[in-house]
């Protein structure tokens, strides 16, 4: 496995793939993301550890690392937290995918009068993953005003990466029993669990068994940080089987604490613990899955 971000890229290409396919990353106009980094500044006061942003740099370094990282795919995530951001974030987002190499264009809702307008203009205009970020929303998945919305992402076939789970801070409407419920009601809604559930794991697991188009991300899973405070489940491996092709490779850069190979590293860890994962599951995981869910 690479041991560290200079060797990732080749060790990638040595699995017999192209590059990473990166399904859950964020850019944000740099006024938001400077907000984002304060936030975590203070992260000992809002989750009780110290969060020391890894790739704090300019835009457009942060782009040419992801080529240096071999990252050759990656849905640039924004997320709204108040009412009046979604449709101005989302605007920004497609103008990001659509003038950056390897991004893909990318819209996020929020539930306020106009949402299916704004996302529906999105998804026409070529967004391919839409974020939804219910524990720093504090709004509620199955609000009315987002039943629409819900019903646009599954016509359209997009993946929503919907942030539900109760890790790093249990929210007013986090949890995987909540959102099931808007599962039930847009059954052909491909959605991607973020962090895996979070703290949640084996509910993820179980739940995406349940719902034939809900895959898990791997962001920030298993990494020596989130052991510390959301440890994985012993058997995790082997859980990892019954979901087949249904794991997609999520980072969280650049907020993230440590190097992004060491998400990796935590990868490949997972595929050497059991042989019926293996490099196959890598492929899968790394490259396969992410680029078919955002349409190749």
């Amino acid at each position: 496995m690479p041991g560290s971000d200079a060797e990732l890229a080749r060790w990638v290409r040595s699995l017999g793939l192209p590059g990473l396919v990166d399904l859950h990353l964020h850019f944000m106009p740099q006024s938001v993301l400077d907000k984002v980094w304060r936030y975590f500044d203070q992260a000992a006061q809002h989750y009780g550890t110290e969060w020391p942003i890894q790739y704090r740099l300019p835009e457009q370094r942060r782009v040419e690392v992801l080529g240096e990282l071999g990252v050759i795919r990656y849905a640039p995530l924004v997320y709204a937290h108040k009412p009046g951001m979604a449709q101005w974030l989302t605007e920004w987002a497609l103008d990001f995918g659509a003038r950056t190499p390897c991004a893909v264009p990318t819209a996020t809702v929020f539930p306020e009068p106009g949402a299916a307008d704004y996302l529906g203009a999105a998804l026409e205009a070529g967004a391919r993953c839409v974020k939804l970020h219910v524990q720093v929303g504090g709004f509620d998945p199955r609000d009315e005003l987002l039943d629409p919305a819900w019903g646009l992402i599954a016509e359209a076939g997009v993946p929503a990466v919907v942030h539900c789970g109760h890790g790093p801070a249990r929210g007013k409407y986090t949890g995987l029993d909540l959102f099931e419920q808007v599962l039930r009601r847009h059954p052909r809604l491909t959605a991607v669990l973020a962090h895996a559930g979070m703290p949640d794991y084996e509910t993820a697991v179980r739940l995406a068994l349940r719902h034939e188009r809900v895959h898990l991300d791997t962001t920030m899973v298993g990494t020596g940080f989130s052991e510390d405070i959301a440890p994985l489940p012993a058997d995790w491996p082997a859980l990892l089987v019954e979901l087949g092709d249904r794991i997609v490779l999520g980072s969280d850069f650049p907020n993230i604490p440590y190097e992004y190979a060491h998400q990796v590293q935590a990868i490949a860890g997972w595929a050497a613990a059991d042989d019926r994962l293996g490099e196959p599951f890598l492929r899968r995981v790394l490259h396969d899955t992410p680029l078919r869910l955002l349409g190749g």
